[in-house]
């Protein structure tokens, strides 16, 4: 098929006939219902312009230019090429994608208690697994998102993770989605689906890798549910090829007294856009979202939140930074909204930025909609440079101008990095720093 004359919803279109042939005998399971009307919704969907709101200071229209191989091919690479990214002595489980396709040789899992299961989503589907049709697609507004849509119509692949009511896994679970289009630009569209049942308790490392400057987009959803009681600790790192495309979208249910904790570390691809929906479904619950964004060159960043507070006493704190340089863009919108009977909701946001360069540009929009009397909530941003007075401090005790500026951006962004629970994890992001900025 030729693309040239092709916008890039069109060729999409085109490109699900094909998609279907390939399915096989998989067209006659129910999940393929889900895909066609996925693939509706998204055929009366328009790609998003910058006079969309949520769009106004990213522009996606040189997507209409770019030729992408939608259904990328299973591709075999070593265990060499992913070792560099993990964090330990694979003290873990791990579960790796190559191209969006899950690698059973790449992967392993340890430890796993009686109960969990950790499987991919294609085995899922093809196994027509009960709690899949429970749950996917159930997140807020998949179906009104076009790169949502787009990714619910060719769902294929990801990570389907379901921790059991009162099962706890010690020991996190680390998802790598190793990408390398070689000399294709292939359009990668995980699909992750995690579920943490009453009293029930995780560690979740999504991570999307690759080692190579090869240009690819990944346009990725997860979904997330977390019932009465559950703990998940969620960490999303994208260490991406700096001529990437990166698209996720991250969907958040939350029942009464759960706890959820996001923490995004990214260094960001050419393109990147993270969306982050979370809802209070049931009272008296907790969400931490904490985000480190490193940019430099023409890269864009752009980060957009949603915290739904629909039920009283819960509480969400968010707090995202960001390091730019040379001629970046980044982009922060937070929105908090406390609906009319959140009585007793405690909410606070805040965004900080350091500008390295003059011609790098920031853009941050916090937002409170509060419809409940009985709250407390606050927000903030700032955007400036390096405190000057402390560089001079450094500098007059015998320490260089780069080494002062090291030592300032590291204490900047050790707040998202200590929050972060596992401490090989910690030590892996203090060596990405180092690297990034000594």
């Amino acid at each position: 098929m030729n693309q040239k004359n092709l916008s890039f919803k069109e060729f999409c279109i085109k490109s699900f006939s094909d998609f279907e042939k390939k399915l096989n005998g998989e067209k006659q399971l129910p999940l393929h219902d889900y895909r066609k009307k996925s693939f509706e919704h998204f055929s009366n969907l328009d790609l998003p312009t910058t006079k969309n709101e949520d769009w106004k200071y990213t522009n996606v229209s040189f997507l209409t230019k770019e030729v992408f191989k939608i259904n990328p091919i299973k591709s075999d690479y070593s265990y060499d090429h992913i070792s560099k990214f993990l964090f330990d002595n694979l003290e873990h489980s791990l579960m790796t994608f190559v191209n969006g396709i899950y690698s059973k040789n790449l992967s392993k899992l340890l430890d796993i208690p009686s109960g969990v299961e950790i499987l991919s989503l294609a085995e899922a589907i093809k196994n027509s697994h009960p709690l899949l049709y429970n749950y996917i697609g159930k997140s807020s507004d998949n179906n009104n998102n076009f790169f949502a849509s787009l990714n619910s119509t060719f769902i294929n692949d990801g990570a389907f993770i379901n921790i059991p009511d009162g099962k706890i896994v010690e020991e996190p679970i680390h998802l790598i989605f190793y990408n390398n289009s070689n000399s294709s630009k292939d359009l990668i569209q995980p699909r992750n689906l995690f579920i943490i049942g009453k009293n029930a308790q995780v560690s979740i490392l999504e991570h999307y890798v690759s080692d190579t400057d090869s240009e690819y987009f990944t346009n990725s959803v997860t979904e997330i549910f977390v019932d009465e009681n559950g703990i998940l600790d969620h960490i999303k790192l994208q260490e991406e090829s700096i001529k990437s495309i990166h698209i996720g979208k991250m969907d958040v249910n939350q029942e009464r007294y759960s706890n959820f904790s996001s923490h995004l570390i990214s260094t960001g691809a050419k393109f990147s856009r993270n969306e982050f929906n979370s809802v209070f479904k049931g009272d008296s619950a907790e969400s931490t979202l904490n985000g480190l964004f490193m940019i430099e060159g023409e890269q864009l960043f752009d980060a957009h939140t949603l915290i739904d507070h629909a039920k009283p006493h819960c509480n969400s704190y968010e707090h995202y930074k960001g390091i730019l340089q040379g001629n970046s863009k980044g982009v922060f919108n937070g929105k908090v909204m406390v609906r009319k009977d959140a009585q007793k909701t405690n909410a606070f946001q805040e965004n900080n930025t350091i500008l390295l360069s003059d011609s790098a540009v920031m853009n941050t929009k916090p937002q409170l909609e509060i419809f409940a009397d009985d709250v407390k909530c606050s927000h903030g941003a700032t955007i400036g440079k390096l405190n000057e007075e402390a560089k001079f401090y450094l500098k007059t005790r015998g320490i260089g101008e780069d080494s002062a500026t090291a030592i300032l951006i590291h204490a900047f962004a050790s707040d998202v990095i200590k929050s972060i629970k596992i401490e090989a994890l910690r030590d892996y992001l203090e060596k990405i720093i180092t690297r990034k900025f000594n």
